[in-house]
């Protein structure tokens, strides 16, 4: 393709968190196979990113001799292109692959070494991955009203109302999935229909979808005001827009589409996608189903936390054993359908790897003056779950139990807060790590996470960390509160429970606020206290 090095997404076109085994190109390549990542291959070097969670991971899977291994923030890929593109060199990206804004900061960073960015219409690692897997092809079935709270046809004329264009690309899978009330299988332990869809000033709505995908009953659900169309027919959709005012989001949509829209002389505008404010505000039916289903998954927990403490001082549980044991009790609860992630079941140093993923090769024994860290979560069509405990086996250390009641200590505080209306979780973030900072310890990743409903177990646009948000908190958001404290080569430490935004009542209040009710049901571990 006459390029002089490539740049690899962790993406798909859908610019999933979460991608199918089709798109996992980056774990093909170098073997990683953490969420978050890039890699930039060049004639004679490379280099691989990633961020804090995934540290020790891609030091374990990525070989450095191959690869420079880089923190993502600390060392971005624009900044190591810059210096390292030859001079005069060519560049390409996968524009389906990347924002607008990704494509715009690798075209100036490549401009920068003096070189040029080319966005290539083909993959080239498709071209040598001879044993890629097919793409997904889930059935995409409806979402029942009893557990949606809003039907579609509602949702589409909410969102047309405050339409100022004449249509709207919805490029994210959860935000089709909430707003037409359907969910689908292509995406493990996400219940996302892989697709795209365009909705009109007058609530009309096209979903592009594989004709082999459409499960049954799905076009009685959707009704004649949204048209199924192949997938194929998206690009010729575009080209019809000629002379429309069409609104993308540009942090969630690939650069490709604004591509195709430019060249057809669309009248672009560049605004947050309509969807994923209102999804994150869940109604009453979901918040509803949010408390059942957190009951329900309270309920397997806690069975698991005995089981554990039976079992676990007896030094024969290892973490497989644990993660099948937790799994087999999630699978009891009603409208169970999945876990919501693979599950983090870390032992002793295990524990310290934020994103651990247990293996056969890494799987260890749960050791007496240990601690045990476990992060799981499961999918109910009536609520989506994500809990981690920490579990002492045995008599932990007295740093041990330092290190746990700071953790501790910041999560009641941010549990228990109650803050202006128009607060931000940026705000709040500093409320899960003040005892740790007065230790002079932290941790290297956000403080919590938007979760969906019966969709992604992290959504957006609200979350609690220390970047600067422009999205406050509003009542009817989940979102989880996560502090942890880490020590590498040794133990992991995490406290987590899913917490909803609700108005505080306070007596003589001069002005609304608000607070959060905690939804997740499981003890948190005294013994380390």
């Amino acid at each position: 393709r006459g390029l002089d090095g490539f740049v690899v997404g962790m993406a798909d076109q859908y610019q999933n968190e979460y991608v199918p085994p089709q798109a996992k190109r980056i774990t093909w390549l170098t073997g990683f196979t953490g969420s978050a990542g890039m890699v930039v291959v060049l004639a004679d070097k490379a280099a691989a990113f990633t961020d804090g969670r995934y540290t020790l991971q891609i030091a374990d899977q990525v070989d450095g001799e191959l690869y420079e291994r880089l923190h993502i923030t600390e060392a971005p890929p624009t900044d190591w292109v810059g210096e390292n593109l030859p001079k005069g060199g060519k560049i390409g990206v996968d524009s389906w692959l990347f924002t607008e804004a990704g494509v715009a900061r690798f075209r100036a960073a490549a401009g920068a070494a003096g070189g040029e960015l080319v966005a290539v219409n083909d993959n080239p690692l498709d071209a040598v991955w001879r044993d890629q897997p097919d793409a997904p092809k889930a059935l995409v079935v409806p979402h029942d009203l009893a557990f949606a709270g809003e039907s579609s046809h509602d949702k589409r004329a909410r969102l047309a109302a405050a339409m100022s264009s004449d249509a709207v690309v919805i490029t994210a899978p959860d935000s089709i999935a909430w707003l037409l009330n359907i969910r689908g299988g292509d995406v493990d332990h996400s219940p996302l229909p892989l697709s795209l869809a365009i909705l009109h000033k007058d609530g009309r709505a096209d979903l592009f979808l594989d004709g082999e995908k459409r499960g049954r009953g799905l076009s009685d659900h959707l009704g004649n005001e949204v048209s199924i169309q192949p997938a194929e027919d998206f690009a010729a959709t575009l080209d019809g827009l000629a002379g429309k005012k069409v609104q993308l989001d540009p942090g969630m949509t690939a650069s490709w589409v604004f591509e195709r829209l430019d060249a057809a002389k669309a009248d672009i505008v560049r605004a947050p996608d309509p969807c994923q404010l209102p999804k994150a505000i869940k109604n009453d039916v979901e918040l509803s189903g949010a408390r059942a289903a957190h009951g329900r998954d309270g309920a397997a927990l806690t069975k698991f936390l005995h089981w554990l403490s039976v079992f676990a001082p007896q030094g024969e549980i290892d973490e497989l054993t644990a993660e099948a044991q937790l799994a087999e009790y999630r699978q009891e609860g009603q409208h169970f359908k999945d876990l919501s992630f693979p599950t983090i079941t870390g032992s002793g140093p295990n524990g310290a790897i934020v994103h651990y993923r247990v293996s056969d090769d890494s799987n260890r024994k749960l050791g007496k003056g240990e601690f045990y860290l476990v992060d799981s979560g499961a999918q109910y069509l009536d609520g989506t779950t994500d809990v981690t405990r920490t579990v002492a086996i045995g008599e932990p250390t007295n740093e041990m139990r330092d290190r746990f009641t700071r953790v501790l200590k910041g999560h009641i505080s941010l549990a228990t807060a109650k803050f202006p209306v128009g607060t931000t979780g940026a705000q709040l973030d500093v409320l899960a790590r003040h005892a740790l900072w007065q230790a002079g310890l932290d941790f290297d990743h956000g403080t919590g996470h938007g979760v969906g409903s019966y969709l992604n177990v992290h959504e957006g646009p609200h979350s609690i960390s220390k970047r600067q948000q422009t999205q406050d908190l509003r009542p009817g958001m989940v979102v989880s509160n996560e502090p942890g404290y880490y020590k590498t080569g040794a133990y992991g430490i995490r406290i987590e429970n899913l917490v909803v935004v609700r108005e505080a009542e306070i007596a003589g209040a001069e002005r609304s606020m608000l607070e959060f009710e905690t939804l997740t049901l499981a003890p948190i571990d005294r013994n380390a206290i």
